[in-house]
């Protein structure tokens, strides 16, 4: 396949930089940006390129001059005049007899071409464009696809007001048959955007390639930048799908939007406040950021596909006044239950997509070529946190929407809403404890006490720290003393904290465990509304023991077996904060928590803030 790189263009709105340097060889890395796309091309076999260059073409022709200095054929094709995008190609047809690669000479791309050469010809295109959603929907041309991938509408800036339009823009790169040169006009100058693929889409087999790999036009002296800056933290190099990516996984109703049921009009769709700024900090990560939701609303006929189209676009519109953007958004139009007069029957069917079932997240994985152990599933529901189960994903629940309230699969982490998950998980604010820990742990088993007051932060710490154990290949026995605490209704008797944990007991069961007895336990109902499941710790040779609750750090015979100690402390306005929305999730009045609060600072908080002292570390709850 040949590639044609265009490198015509004037580069105005660069100012002084582009005086005398055409925009194409301004430099990333210390190396201009063409001969950036020049060692892509080779890296995927094609090395038979045509540059089309005009304005300031000396330096260009220059650099690249010496036959195979960069190890592919280069040619030149000089333009009597601009001829935008469109023109110079039309002047070269007489090259272009096959299939052939379109890309901009401005754009910086880091993109595995042998994927989207797969793509085009598996679907048979005759023009084939990348697109990728962008953080600026509302200010660029957008693009429609139906669910196969082909591009069925183009809409051009301005958008009109009152229509939702789908976050995909074209990205300046394609693969063309020689058949879509029959649609331009020879000495005409034109760009393919705004004035050819419009009026061909419907007349041609075009289809779009989505993806979030790296592309980006260096349009702008801001731009640029942030691709030098990229490209020295080696962002760029990591973003093809030739290397693993890692996701967040996110449930619509309920984890960015407010859960109103099933949703059937773009009216309904109302975002929390904190999910734009969420996906923003997801977009500025490592992380994709991709959507993963039943709509049986289709199954049930409540809503046509294109109903559900324009809630998607209102979604993705929403999230690009905030600058956010979503890689991916996979939807299951079934459902299982049968019998309703109403019902679209195709539908009403068992299915691999719809949650609990991980299809979904399966599908973006192979499509983003995703590392799914060291990606991340959050939902509210349970069915979600089982789909991120199946899929082999770390698990996240948040207090909004469903809540988990009423589920017996517990996930890995619990947060308040998904801009305090995200926040977390994108920022690891633990990471020091954990490098610490790391220094100072040489033996094996090492049994690592966690404790502090309630809702300091104990369980989002153990499970980071069992999480980057793991990633390191250690095994991990997390033991959770909340296990053993005295049923509510129970409690006639117990005196203070340590009476409701039960510690003698606690002391003999760890004690025993570790001994290699195991130990079956009930798990503790965290909401009223959760379903009992049986628990067993069983120690089978671990390298890590992490034992957290409470009372962690309370006992001495805990403290004589344990390597490393750790106190988390926190503020007491945030500490009281926090109290206050895990209990009022829990169901609790005000006044109920008040009273709560009241008492537990005498039997219990004020108790285990003394045992600080007894910490080989004290760590802080990052401030939301």
């Amino acid at each position: 396949m040949k590639a044609v790189i265009l490198a015509g263009g004037k580069g105005t709105r660069m100012g002084s930089l582009t005086k005398e340097t055409p925009k194409p060889m301004l430099e990333v890395g210390k190396e201009p940006i063409l001969l950036h796309q020049v060692r892509l091309l080779r890296k995927f076999g094609i090395r038979d390129i045509i540059i089309l260059v005009n304005h300031l073409k000396e330096p260009i022709i220059e650099y690249f001059k010496e036959e195979n200095k960069f190890g592919v054929h280069l040619d030149f094709f000089v333009e009597s005049s601009p001829l935008g995008t469109v023109g110079g190609i039309k002047e070269i047809d007489y090259h272009l007899q096959e299939d052939f690669l379109v890309l901009y000479g401005d754009v910086m791309i880091n993109m595995d071409l042998e994927r989207l050469i797969s793509f085009h010809q598996k679907k048979n295109s005759e023009c084939t464009l990348v697109l990728h959603p962008n953080d600026h929907p509302q200010d660029s041309d957008l693009v429609e696809l139906d669910n196969d991938g082909r591009i069925t509408a183009f809409y051009p800036k301005p958008h009109a007001e009152g229509h939702y339009y789908p976050n995909m823009v074209n990205a300046g790169a394609y693969i063309l048959s020689p058949g879509i040169l029959s649609f331009l006009e020879r000495g005409v100058k034109a760009d393919f955007g705004r004035d050819i693929f419009p009026s061909i889409c419907q007349k041609v087999r075009m289809y779009g390639y989505n993806t979030s790999e790296y592309l980006k036009d260096m349009g702008t002296p801001e731009r640029w930048q942030e691709v030098e800056d990229d490209y020295q933290t080696g962002k760029i190099e990591r973003s093809s799908f030739e290397y693993k990516q890692k996701a967040i996984f996110l449930d619509r109703d309920g984890v960015l939007n407010e859960d109103k049921g099933l949703i059937t009009r773009h009216e309904d769709l109302i975002l929390y406040p904190f999910a734009a700024e969420a996906v923003k900090k997801i977009n500025q990560s490592e992380f994709k950021a991709i959507v993963v939701t039943n709509q049986p609303v289709i199954a049930r006929n409540l809503c046509t596909f294109e109903e559900l189209r324009t809630i998607h676009n209102k979604l993705d519109t929403e999230l690009g006044k905030s600058r956010a953007k979503l890689d991916g958004l996979y939807f299951c139009p079934h459902h299982p239950d049968r019998g309703y007069p109403e019902e679209r029957k195709e539908y009403k069917v068992e299915c691999l997509c719809r949650k609990p079932q991980p299809g979904m997240l399966l599908d973006a994985a192979f499509d983003f070529n995703i590392r799914l152990d060291q990606s991340f599933m959050i939902g509210d529901h349970e069915r979600d946190i089982q789909a991120g189960i199946n899929a082999g994903c770390i698990t996240v629940g948040v207090r909004t929407g469903s809540g988990l309230k009423n589920t017996a699969f517990i996930p890995d982490f619990m947060f308040s809403n998904v801009g305090e998950a995200v926040n977390f998980l994108v920022s690891e604010p633990y990471k020091e404890v954990y490098k610490t820990l790391q220094a100072r742990n040489q033996k094996s088993p090492s049994l690592i006490l966690i404790g502090g007051k309630a809702r300091s932060g104990k369980s989002t710490l153990t499970s980071y720290l069992k999480w980057k154990l793991e990633e390191s290949k250690k095994k991990v026995l997390k033991i959770e003393l909340d296990n053993w605490i005295v049923p509510e209704d129970q409690r006639e008797g117990c005196k203070n904290v340590y009476d409701r944990f039960q510690l003698d007991t606690i002391e003999t069961d760890i004690q025993r465990i570790l001994a290699g007895i195991p130990k079956k336990l009930n798990r503790y109902l965290v909401h009223p509304g959760n379903r009992q499941i049986e628990l067993v710790y069983e120690y089978t040779g671990q390298d890590v023991i992490l034992i957290e609750g409470v009372v962690g750090l309370s006992s001495e015979v805990l403290r004589e077996l344990a390597t490393f100690k750790i106190f988390t402390d926190i503020e007491t306005v945030l500490h009281r904060n926090r109290i206050t929305e895990y209990y009022s999730w829990k169901g609790k009045t005000e006044e109920e928590i008040s009273r709560l609060y009241s008492e537990r600072l005498e039997d219990e908080y004020n108790l285990i803030e003394k045992e600080r002292n007894l910490a080989d570390l004290i760590i802080k709850l990052p401030q939301e």
